[in-house]
């Protein structure tokens, strides 16, 4: 029988049948091995043709940086047709093995394709949750999974729907809020990326529109933002009843829309590693919540349950597909494979449990219309980078900026500026650094320096908003004898965090980095001065600092898109952003969160001036 007369009796390539019809056909046709194959995701510096298709490995991924050509910086300026090529060349592999099962391919497309040269960046999840605004955070999803999409993959590692409860952590930009409720309205970003369900869609199963959208995933699963001193990866100690209140339930909006994948957390609860959790993985994710998509594990996620890391492995393997994990994120070995044959074939791994994690994943495939349509869609690539998706993003960042302080006398407003003064001085570390301006999760895991991609500095913003008879001084560094100078109107300071990701990013003192303190003093005692504050999180402000600024805005990580900063200090639209967070008075205030006796914050959860009123706090 030719391969064309057996496609045709094949029942899971027949797309007018129903989706479980076609799952039940083909995994009814699948050896141990090929069933193993689809449980692993590897990265893709170890994935060749032939292990593709002789595993028939389920997923691959790019993790920060690792992009077409060598793991190194040439990679970090490959353009979206270079990753469509390099994408639909491994799913060429995939389609060539025995059932030609397309595979995913996954990324960390957190505000916007971050991975990508020229693709639009938008803000981190801080400052979104600063604007309150869901429809805009669908908009952004939409936008997300064309440029997705246009780059020849399928899949992205978000939204992150963790409710940070300490600033501590280092990936509190990752998380919209401290409040549930504001994180649950801001899933509306799974509609965004993965398109709107139908009014009668079954509750718990996975959902993508069409090819212009992506598979989403909520993570982490579960109380990554909670735990113990925000320490990464760390414990979150509390109740069931207090988890299921605070963390779990935006994962009831991620499931209502459909969300195709959850991604486990490398955290603990009361100890116990949800990577091996049974009862939060199976029990109450997928028989409770009734989630029929796939759980992925984490990065070496298995790796962690066991010290030294990787040892026993297993051992981890077992505990965790035992506990409920569907697809591993390997990444860099293929000795889960044979490990994980060998632990079904000795009965550590029921069969039963293999066959349903496979079905789950062939769902999620099926659903993505992936065996239809496998390969990229090149239309879409004139949508990277695009006008409409910069201007989106201007938007989310003028939305998003939080005014803390306008006026050393609230009855004489600082801002806005005048576009039109005779002399600004521009200074600051974060004036016109790029990747500063975009943190972690920008070209590499971890972000970087400079013009790391395309966009518009704070520095190239204010030049394009001023009057044409302004004259702009910028030093990175304010130098004494410019400081001297008794000529210019005002100042502009703009400071904040180096860019970091995870584990990196834990901070215990969070004083502002690159002496930002001493710069901000040093312009204010001289020059009327705007203090635009660039962070992933609250950093610590003396009185004495706050006394000599005249004004200050939170502008969290906004991304590519600078102009929208300009757009509201020189008042072409008022502040809308609100805290989405505690700003602490000191570190030794931490946790410091709404709901503790002791609430005494510098600034409360959703405190916000704006330019024609006193505040506009919730």
């Amino acid at each position: 029988m030719s391969r064309a007369q057996e496609d045709m009796n094949c029942i899971y390539r027949d797309p007018n049948q129903p989706v479980e019809a076609r799952v039940r056909d083909l995994l009814s046709r699948m050896t141990l091995k090929e069933k193993a194959g689809q449980m692993t995701q590897i990265e893709r510096r170890v994935a060749t043709p032939d292990a593709i298709k002789d595993l028939s490995i389920g997923s691959i991924l790019s993790s920060g940086g690792s992009g077409p050509g060598p793991f190194d910086d040439n990679a970090l300026t490959a353009l979206s047709p270079d990753w469509a090529d390099m994408v639909d060349g491994f799913q060429k592999s995939a389609l060539e093995s025995r059932l030609g099962i397309p595979l995913i391919y996954g990324i960390d497309a957190v505000h916007g394709n971050n991975s990508i040269y020229g693709a639009t960046i938008f803000p981190h999840n801080v400052g979104l949750g600063s604007t309150r605004d869901a429809d805009l955070v669908q908009k952004i999803g939409e936008a997300t999974a064309l440029e997705v999409r246009a780059s020849g993959i399928h899949y992205t590692f978000a939204p992150c729907v963790a409710v940070c409860r300490d600033p501590r952590w280092g990936r509190c930009y990752e998380s919209y809020s401290e409040d549930t409720e504001i994180v649950r309205k801001m899933t509306s970003i799974v509609t965004g990326l993965q398109g709107q369900p139908p009014h009668e869609h079954p509750k718990g199963y996975p959902f993508v529109a069409g090819r212009n959208n992506v598979i989403a995933c909520a993570k982490h699963f579960v109380g990554d933002g909670g735990t113990d001193r925000g320490i990464n990866e760390g414990d979150t100690i509390s109740s069931y009843e207090d988890l299921e209140r605070i963390h779990v339930a935006p994962y009831l909006d991620c499931i209502s829309q459909g969300v195709s994948t959850v991604m486990a957390s490398y955290s603990s609860w009361n100890g116990r590693k949800l990577h091996a959790d049974r009862f939060l993985l199976t029990e109450i994710l997928k028989d409770k919540l009734g989630f029929k998509g796939f759980v992925i594990s984490d990065w070496e996620g298995l790796d962690r349950l066991s010290e030294p890391r990787g040892s026993n492995y297993r051992f981890c393997i077992s505990t965790a597909i035992n506990a409920g994990i569907d697809m591993v994120m390997v990444p860099l070995k293929f000795d889960f494979v044979e490990d994980l044959i060998f632990l079904v074939e000795s009965g550590k791994i029921p069969t039963a449990r293999i066959d349903d994690a496979v079905e789950r994943i062939l769902r999620v495939k099926f659903v993505a219309g992936l065996f239809e349509f496998p390969f990229t869609d090149r239309s879409l690539l004139d949508t990277v980078g695009c006008k409409l998706h910069r201007d989106l993003a201007r938007e989310a960042v003028r939305k998003s900026l939080v005014l803390l302080k306008n006026g050393k006398d609230s009855k004489k407003p600082f801002l806005p500026l005048d576009r039109n003064a005779k002399r600004i001085f521009v200074t600051g570390t974060h004036a016109d650094n790029l990747g500063y301006q975009c943190g972690g999760w920008t070209a590499t895991w971890y972000g970087g320096s400079g013009r790391i991609t395309i966009g518009t500095t704070i520095l190239d913003a204010i030049k394009a908003a001023v009057g044409n008879e302004t004259e702009i001084v910028y030093e990175e560094f304010p130098s004494a004898d410019t400081l001297a100078r008794q000529d210019f109107s005002f100042a502009i300071v703009a400071v904040g965090e180096e860019p970091y990701a995870e584990t990196i990013g834990d901070n215990t003192e969070l004083v502002i980095p690159f002496n930002g303190a001493d710069i901000i003093s040093s312009v204010a005692n001289s020059i009327p001065t705007l203090v635009i504050l660039v962070s992933g999180r609250p950093l610590v402000l003396e009185p004495w600092l706050l006394e000599k600024m005249d004004a200050l805005i939170a502008a969290w990580l906004p991304g590519s898109e600078g102009g929208g900063i300009t757009d509201v200090i020189f008042g072409d639209y008022d502040f809308k952003g609100r805290l989405p967070v505690t700003w602490f008075k000191q570190v030794e205030q931490l946790p410091l969160h709404i709901g503790i006796n002791s609430y005494d914050p510098l600034f409360p959860l959703g405190f916000g001036l704006t330019s024609t009123k006193e505040n506009s706090s919730d």
